[in-house]
């Protein structure tokens, strides 16, 4: 996947080991570098979110992009919101 800012995502041992072992974690997306880095990997910086979906942490992390999984989509949103 390629992840947006404002999307939500799981972050778990898919997307990096840094993540295993029950490390993993709920991240808000509000960057994405475009910096050039190791083919099918990315930094992102955003927030890690409580169970109650809060932002608790502001954090950067290097992860692979084939192993994020959305929670949520975010961007801009379509259509009358009415």
């Amino acid at each position: 996947m390629t992840p947006r800012p404002g999307d939500v995502l799981i972050v778990d041992k898919h997307a990096s080991v840094q993540f295993a072992a029950g490390r993993g974690l709920v991240f808000r997306v509000i960057s994405v570098s475009r910096q050039p880095t190791y083919v099918g990997w990315t930094w992102l910086t955003g927030y890690v979110l409580d169970e109650a979906g809060n932002a608790k942490e502001r954090r950067e992390i290097f992860v692979r992009t084939d192993g994020l999984r959305c929670v949520r989509p975010g961007g801009p949103r379509t259509g009358n919101s009415r």
